[in-house]
């Protein structure tokens, strides 16, 4: 079954790349690898805002956590011409947790992010991975993850 097949199955439509929010490119390719910029928590209404550990709980996070999964391989894709079928794996992640000094569960909520890459892709999702706290993140959302992906 082709990504696009599994996307479609799981009911996910990735949207348009979205733009920079500063002075930076969305991804750069060196050969067959992508790096793709950090992504926000972004959904339906707008950017996905908490702290966990304090006002957001994990499974909120997680949630937040998926929809970097969905821009990520909406960067993917734009770095493909639009193939998002070209994705050869999952690389590398680094995840970035919004949280409180005391929260020490970066992992779980970054997992929101892993699990799906692996449910849409397979073994292609299988990556390697760092999950970290940070005191604040831009325009106060839960979660950004950056990526690192080799393409055909």
């Amino acid at each position: 079954m082709s990504i696009t097949e599994k996307l479609s199955e799981l009911g996910v439509t990735l949207p348009d790349a979205p733009a920079p929010a500063a002075n930076y490119v969305p991804f750069v390719q060196v050969g067959n690898t992508v790096y793709v910029s950090g992504q926000i928590a972004n959904g339906p209404d707008g950017f996905i805002i908490g702290k966990l550990g304090a006002d957001m709980e994990i499974e909120a996070g997680a949630e937040a956590a998926k929809t970097c999964a969905i821009s990520l391989l909406a960067q993917v894709k734009a770095a493909c011409g639009g193939d998002i079928d070209r994705l050869v794996r999952v690389v590398k992640l680094t995840g970035f947790v919004n949280s409180t000094p005391d929260f020490t569960d970066q992992p779980k909520v970054i997992n929101g992010c892993s699990d799906f890459l692996a449910e849409a892709l397979g073994d292609k999702g299988r990556h390697a991975r760092s999950a970290v706290s940070a005191a604040s993140l831009p325009f106060g959302v839960a979660v950004e993850i950056e990526g690192i992906f080799e393409i055909a």
